[in-house]
């Protein structure tokens, strides 16, 4: 234990300090993000004790301390003075690589390009980041962003072109490098622009002509539709109410509705929905909802039905779970109106369905739907409201690109009983399944385990049985007979089965509040935006949620598989699907929103500078005309900072971005406070840097 005492002056010094931390069992890593860690930078020693709520700061000048504080991990920034403090020896991390609920990172304190990240410059076409390079200038020294091409050609980027670099995101396989010795990515680009405004004027168009078109208003809100709202056991967190506001205000309106509502996964999308669901009902008419599983739809029937049917209203399911017998009933009740809710898979989009009075189509995941689907969607939109549901984050660009021609709901903040899930990432071993397994069982709970491999997932579940002997254990996946695979989920739904050995079918919307503990094996091999949302199956109410991904030790890792796995621990904060986004769901997105014969232009310039496109393009229709984002006038040897004050690269380059972003002395001020807090406040590169700064903002 470590006594640090500031009133009294009673600490160790700084070396004999790391010297104890170290001794004690912390690690030290370049940034404090969670308990069990600590890292120097100059003066400063920052300690994420494993007693402590909050990391703590030590300044020290020589062997003085001069301040201690605790701070913020995720904006990194101080919160409040520490007059003194214990430190506990470092909580033994059994069994595990990473654990804990890890800190999620706010991108103003670190950029974004990664070593070896695809970026694409607008000019140059598509490269690798390779850091931050000194170049002499005139006898002074400065920084340029440093990126590699075909045959090892470099570009050096000066610091003021940081908003022409975009970070490369398309499909899962590599792109290649572009050369600086031919014109074919100047052709490539000129190429997709044709396309961007192709995708542009049809969305334009689609737009204008719905817009055209009159729909069904409906009335206020009755005294059922409060009364069912009132139902619901939690408050709406602001974003839903905002979502829920912009449907019925659209529903209201004679124009038909084209909404798409993001919300990332356990955020409380289907109680939006649901409510939209009602007040259609409740003016006399059909909604249709349509999503891309079996087992989803059974899961939203249960939910629909447990809210509906006591005011009176018919909900059905039809699916592939249904006898033919069992579907031509439900075809006859929707052909007369006798049902009301009807929730279903591609089975919905066949030629034999037909509604009494269909007013509001909710699409579910879109982009999970084959493009023939995608045309028979089309049609059933034409003259009723839609609702586009998507767990996909939009990432800003393409929301910016898309404002004014689709109307968006985003749910971006979390239910508040919502707790982070404590991901931990680890080596396959029988004794860390047992233990983490054990753990749910004694606290009443339910286990999903995730095994994508149907050919062997009989033996798995057995092998769990011999390890489980008094536990009820069973296995599902995609290529069961309809009837087994529904009884099975409804075991599992009213907890007559333990633990539930799966492939990823179960990764979309499944909702199972007693189940709050997900291992997965050979997680390597997943994409992130599967493990998101796989993880999404757990913590979905006030009950905290664990996940444990596994890989074989035995295997050798890709450098892929290893950075995906990073990237989890990087991202695993509550809240953090937008960065996930930005990692490997954008095609996902576009897939949804852009369409599937759009994913192979992405591609090809990477999804940023296509949005950026497309968003010109739409400009370009509206009659809009980009405004160019201004810079302040910085010389780049005027604000070099030196890496013995601040060493890591992608924070100098993050401080770099931000000092040509400043709009007044006040903001300088700020930014100035925050790195002396996170930095030191005794940093003569910094100091200068500043002073040079000011002085251009007084001649501004």
């Amino acid at each position: 234990m470590i006594s640090i005492d500031f009133i009294s002056k009673k600490y160790p010094l700084y070396k004999d300090l790391v010297t104890r931390l170290t001794a004690i069992g912390y690690v030290r890593v370049p940034m404090v993000l969670e308990p069990n860690e600590f890292s120097c930078r100059g003066d400063i020693i920052d300690i994420f004790a494993s007693n402590h709520s909050h990391p703590i700061r030590l300044e020290f000048f020589d062997d003085e301390l001069e301040r201690l504080v605790s701070f913020n991990p995720h904006s990194q920034q101080s919160l409040s003075v520490v007059e003194k403090t214990l430190i506990h020896p470092a909580q033994k991390k059994e069994h595990s690589q990473w654990q804990g609920a890890i800190s999620s990172l706010d991108y103003s304190v670190i950029s974004g390009f990664q070593e070896d990240d695809f970026i694409v410059h607008e000019s140059y076409g598509i490269g690798l980041f390779k850091g931050l390079v000194r170049v002499s200038v005139r006898e002074k020294e400065a920084e340029y962003i440093y990126l590699q091409y075909k045959d090892k050609d470099k570009v050096y980027v000066p610091l003021d072109q940081f908003s022409r670099l975009h970070k490369y995101a398309g499909k899962d396989t590599q792109p290649i490098l572009n050369s600086l010795h031919d014109n074919q990515w100047k052709k490539t680009k000129k190429r997709v622009e044709k396309e961007a405004f192709k995708e542009a004027e049809e969305i334009f168009l689609i737009h204008k002509i719905r817009q055209m078109k009159p729909g069904f208003k409906c009335a206020e809100d009755t005294v059922a539709q409060i009364e069912l709202e009132n139902d619901f056991e939690h408050p709406l967190t602001k974003d839903q109410a905002r979502s829920l506001a912009d449907i019925k205000r659209d529903m209201e309106e004679y124009k038909p509705m084209d909404r798409l509502l993001c919300g990332d996964v356990g955020y409380g999308k289907t109680e939006v929905l649901l409510r939209a669901a009602f007040k259609t009902v409740e003016n006399r008419k059909q909604v249709a909802v349509l999503v891309p599983t079996t087992v989803l739809a059974s899961q939203h029937t249960l939910t629909f039905k447990k809210r509906f049917e006591k005011f009176g209203y018919k909900v059905d399911c039809l699916s592939r779970f249904q006898t033919r017998k069992e579907q031509s009933v439900i075809l006859e009740n929707l052909r007369k109106g006798r049902t009301q809710v009807v929730v279903g898979t591609h089975r919905l989009l066949q030629k034999d369905i037909m509604f009494s009075d269909l007013a509001l189509l909710i699409v579910d995941e879109e982009q999970r739907f084959g493009v023939s689907h995608k045309e028979k969607i089309k049609r059933l939109k034409e003259l009723v409201d839609v609702i586009s549901v998507s767990a996909t984050p939009i990432p800003r660009t393409l929301y910016m690109a898309l404002s004014g021609v689709k109307d968006m709901s985003v749910i971006s903040t979390p239910p508040r009983q919502k707790k982070p899930i404590i991901t931990t990432i680890s080596e396959y071993s029988k004794d860390k399944v047992k233990q983490a397994i054990e753990f749910e069982i004694n606290r009443e709970g339910q286990v999903f385990y995730i095994f994508n491999n149907v050919r062997n997932i009989q033996k798995k579940t057995n092998s769990l049985k011999h390890l489980f002997p008094t536990l009820t254990i069973d296995y599902a996946h995609g290529q069961m007979p309809e009837k087994e695979l529904q009884s099975m989920m409804h075991k599992f739904y009213n907890k007559e089965i333990d633990i539930l050995v799966c492939t990823t079918i179960i990764e979309n919307g499944l909702d199972i509040t007693s189940a709050n503990t997900i291992l997965m094996e050979e997680a390597d091999t997943f994409g992130l935006s599967q493990i998101h949302q796989l993880r999404g199956r757990v913590g979905r109410t006030d009950i905290q949620g664990y996940c444990y991904l596994f890989y074989n030790s035995e295997k050798v890792m890709t450098e892929k598989a290893r950075k995906r796995l990073n990237a989890v621990r990087e991202y695993a904060a509550l809240g953090s699907g937008y960065a996930l986004a930005m990692k490997d769901l954008e095609i996902r997105g576009a897939g949804e929103l852009l369409g599937t014969q759009q994913s192979g232009q992405v591609s090809k310039v990477g999804f940023e500078l296509y949005c950026k496109m497309l968003e010109d393009a739409l400009m370009v229709l509206n009659g809009d005309v980009r405004q160019e984002v201004s810079f302040l006038a910085l010389d780049a040897e005027d604000i070099f900072i030196s890496d013995e004050d601040i060493k890591d690269p992608r924070e100098r380059l993050m401080v770099y971005m931000r000092l040509y972003q400043l709009k007044s002395l006040e903001e300088c001020d700020e930014l100035h406070n925050e790195i002396k807090d996170r930095y030191g406040s005794h940093l003569d590169s910094v100091r200068n840097v500043f002073e040079n700064v000011r002085q251009v903002l007084i001649k501004k």
